[in-house]
């Protein structure tokens, strides 16, 4: 079962987020077979972190619980809520399989939250940028609940594009980079 996990940030936390970077790096290392995209999201000074991208496939809804808060990020304070919600691989790839590379071009986390509910995903959109793309679903996996997009772009609004807005409730977009061992 493939789960999207995003644990945004308290305010100020850097300090705290900055001293805990091997123990979250080595926690994440337990997952790295499982790891289908992962990485921090950034305030527009494109320097201080507001959360972090974990999208894993795990047995369960109980394994993904874990995941998301045994981290030593959340145990420790650093964020302030975590959104976990099932999630399908409409790509059918990982990060590392995106052919765009790592590093060339601006990266957006992109969410599209409360749609109309229906239990079919609509398909990705035909984009040669989009780096991970999937339903946000319901506990069971039965309901649509909103869709989470990683994309190259060269803007927050040309990214926000890849989402129909009048699908969704409230679309979010935000700077995100490949994340892991530098």
């Amino acid at each position: 079962m493939e789960f999207f996990c995003y644990h945004r940030d308290r305010p100020d936390s850097l300090p705290l987020r900055e001293r805990l970077v091997e123990e979250h790096w080595s926690y994440m290392d337990l997952f790295d077979e499982r790891l289908i995209a992962r990485g921090p999201t950034f305030a527009a000074d494109g320097e201080t972190p507001t959360g972090s991208v974990h999208i894993v496939d795990l047995p369960d809804a109980a394994a993904a619980r874990a995941f998301a808060f045994d981290e030593p990020n959340y145990q420790a304070g650093v964020y302030r809520d975590v959104l976990l919600r099932r999630w399908r691989n409409l790509l059918g790839r990982t990060m590392w399989d995106f052919p765009g590379g790592r590093s060339e071009g601006n990266r957006y986390l992109v969410l599209g939250l409360g749609p109309d509910g229906t239990s079919e995903p609509a398909g990705p959109p035909e984009d040669d940028e989009l780096i991970a793309y999937g339903p946000l679903l319901s506990d069971d996996g039965t309901v649509r609940v909103g869709t989470a997009a990683l994309v190259r772009a060269p803007d927050a609004s040309t990214a926000r594009a890849v989402l129909k807005p009048d699908v969704y409730a409230d679309v979010e977009v935000h700077d995100w980079e490949f994340g892991g061992r530098r």
